[in-house]
């Protein structure tokens, strides 16, 4: 298998295993860490995910790899929470912290700049919308966009 599919591979087998436990999958990470290879595993449900909650996880994970054996070398496997700044990867991410603070990254410059801070305003397939903390609103396609992830605003808590 290749290296890119293994992420998607990894995401299809365990997701049952994510489920039955009431959490989600918010993203498989598969990449070069310290000479081996890191498959990371974040995990999430509503009120927070615990070190409980991912040490289960992991024992289970752990086990299925082992026994279907997609992979042909060693690596680590970490289950871990997406934390307070997670991504938003999914259309029922974008739903679900629709007017939150979002911290979006673009591959090329829209307005002069990469980075965009402000409040998740809207969105559809094409394009996503942020109201800045000046009030502008600023629209910017999914296609220019490398990363959403929520914006932790301790002063705003």
């Amino acid at each position: 298998m290749k290296k890119s599919e293994i992420p998607n591979k990894v995401e299809e087998l365990v997701n049952p295993i994510i489920e039955g436990y009431g959490f989600e999958i918010i993203e498989v990470e598969w990449k070069p860490k310290g000479g081996t290879w890191n498959l990371c595993l974040y995990i999430d449900k509503p009120g927070g995910i615990t070190i409980q909650d991912c040490e289960m996880v992991n024992h289970e994970v752990s086990d299925l790899l082992d026994r279907v054996d997609i992979i042909d070398h060693s690596y680590n496997l970490e289950v871990s929470s997406p934390g307070v700044e997670r991504p938003l990867k999914k259309q029922r991410d974008f739903e679900r912290y629709q007017g939150e603070p979002v911290q979006v990254s673009t591959y090329q410059k829209v307005q002069g700049q990469k980075k965009f801070y402000g409040k998740l305003f809207d969105f559809d397939d094409e394009m996503l919308t942020i109201l800045t903390e000046e009030g502008d609103y600023v629209k910017l396609p999914f296609a220019n966009i490398a990363k959403v992830k929520l914006w932790f605003r301790p002063d705003k808590i």
